[in-house]
């Protein structure tokens, strides 16, 4: 018997009249949209988000009377109507349960926060680890104009333009200000201007020149400003103080003296996510936030310490009552507790009188003499010794606890008849960064001809106002009993340091 085959079916029905062809046709579409039905009950069913995302659009579909039999004379009229419903519903089903993502806090009086926290993103700016994420913080002020600062970084996009939406209530923001062109801050500048194409831009000289490399073509109204100039929305005034360096170079604070609020820009910013309340105060600080703030201080901002000092000295003049950062949590009491951190911070002055041990070791041998110093000197000194592997610590925690604790001990194992490439690493990012106003300590390890201990030397005696000691601890391959007069001498120079 012949096999019955898609081709032989063709040359049947061609023999058919037409009006059987349709009753065929007729039938084909009836099984498969009923398949198709079947799947997509399937699917909204025993999957619990696509239930409710669907499930929505097929009400409002039938609340409006306009579900369409798909015939096939009609496809084209059809699918009009279902694109024109899907319109209509647009922010309904946008996603599932996204019309409940608003999120906004009082900052201040009038002050709205409007910004959102990133809990996905792994590496800030592609490089600094972020383990418990990063907010991006925006602000509107509701006053007789309506005045937002920044804007927020597209990887919350939607969080923070409903946010937005929803602070607004209806009204048009007057004045976008920009006091920082960073991506993390500046990304959605273009999809808020589209939103509200006539209001202005507030910024310094170079600020519209970063904004015209980031985004050419941006058609805005601008006003230019600079320090000592102002901005009046009603009931408060902006005054704008010059950041420069704090830290890129267009970099604006803007003091309300109304709610007397300084807008920040990244300054006293602080890596993580802001959970539950926006405000410093609420949560203990200094056990979730301050080793994030001091990193996010000293490998963001560390480099710019004398710029730092300017700002901080302008602060001063100022009558301030809250702080309100690009980054992590508002502050509004104990300001002058977290104020002492950014000065001592800007003077490469040690919040400790801590001692930060880092090794880099091949196989162990160089790890266990670090070990066995740190052991020697906690309890020949009784301070506190905090011992890091180059290799596992990412770098960023090393400037940290550099900028922490005011003596570095580096021990190196000897490679290639140079320093080993990851403490060399750390060592050429101290001194990118202006490490300044520490005391070190070198030893190194070599199977032969050992090396590493001179040329760290030489590489940190470069550093600013540092003490390097005079006496490198030398050994061979590891530790051995004849080695430990030699290290307890080392011991002592570094207690006494």
């Amino acid at each position: 018997m012949p096999a019955f085959t898609s081709s032989r079916m063709v040359s049947l029905l061609s023999l058919a009249g037409p009006s059987v062809q349709m009753i065929f046709v007729f039938l084909i579409f009836v099984i498969c949209s009923f398949l198709a039905i079947y799947a997509a009950f399937l699917f909204v069913f025993l999957s619990p988000v696509a239930g409710g995302y669907y499930i929505k659009i097929g009400a409002l579909l039938l609340a409006r009377q306009e579900c369409c039999i798909l015939l096939p004379g009609n496809l084209q009229a059809r699918s009009a109507c279902f694109h024109t419903n899907l319109m209509h519903f647009g922010p309904l089903v946008s996603g599932p349960g996204k019309e409940h993502m608003i999120n906004i806090q009082q900052a201040a009086q009038d002050i709205v926060w409007v910004g959102g926290s990133d809990r996905r993103l792994s590496l800030f700016e592609n490089l600094f680890p972020l383990p418990n994420g990063v907010s991006y913080n925006s602000y509107v002020v509701l006053d007789e104009k309506t005045v937002l600062f920044d804007t927020a970084d597209v990887s919350i996009a939607d969080q923070y333009l409903e946010n937005l939406e929803a602070a607004l209530a209806g009204r048009t923001p007057d004045y976008l200000v920009i006091l920082h062109m960073e991506p993390d801050h500046a990304a959605l500048i273009r999809t808020v201007t589209e939103r509200y194409p006539n209001l202005t831009l507030v910024g310094s000289m170079k600020t519209f020149c970063f904004l015209d490399q980031f985004f050419p073509g941006l058609a805005q109204n601008r006003l230019t400003v600079k320090e000592g100039d102002t901005l009046c929305s009603g009931k408060h005034t902006f005054h704008f103080v010059a950041a420069p360096m704090v830290h890129w170079p267009e970099v604006l604070f803007a003091y309300d003296d109304f709610t007397k609020s300084l807008f920040s820009a990244d300054a006293f910013g602080t890596f993580g996510t802001v959970d539950g309340s926006i405000f410093a105060d609420d949560h203990d600080f200094e056990k979730t936030y301050l080793d994030e703030a001091r990193r996010y201080y000293a490998n963001i901002v560390g480099k710019y310490g004398q710029q730092g000092q300017m700002v901080l000295k302008k602060a001063a003049g100022l009558d301030i009552a809250n702080i309100l950062p690009l980054h992590g949590p508002i502050w509004r009491k104990d300001l002058g507790w977290f104020l002492d951190k950014y000065q001592k911070w800007s003077t490469y002055t040690p919040e400790t009188d801590d001692v930060l041990v880092v090794y880099a070791s091949l196989y162990g041998h160089t790890a266990s003499a670090a070990e066995t110093f740190a052991a020697k000197l906690q309890a020949k000194s009784g301070r506190h010794v905090s011992v890091f592997d180059v290799s596992k610590t990412d770098v960023s925690y090393l400037i940290s606890e550099v900028w922490r604790c005011r003596t570095v001990v580096l021990f190196s194992a000897t490679y290639n008849n140079g320093i080993y490439p990851k403490m060399n690493d750390f060592i050429e990012d101290m001194g990118a960064l202006f490490v300044q106003n520490r005391t070190f300590a070198l030893a190194e390890n070599g199977s032969w001809a050992p090396v590493a201990g001179k040329l760290m030397r030489e590489k940190v005696s470069a550093f600013k106002n540092v003490t390097v000691l005079e006496d490198t601890f030398s050994f061979r391959s590891a530790l051995h009993a004849g080695d430990m007069a030699k290290l307890d001498a080392f011991v002592d120079a570094v207690a006494r340091a």
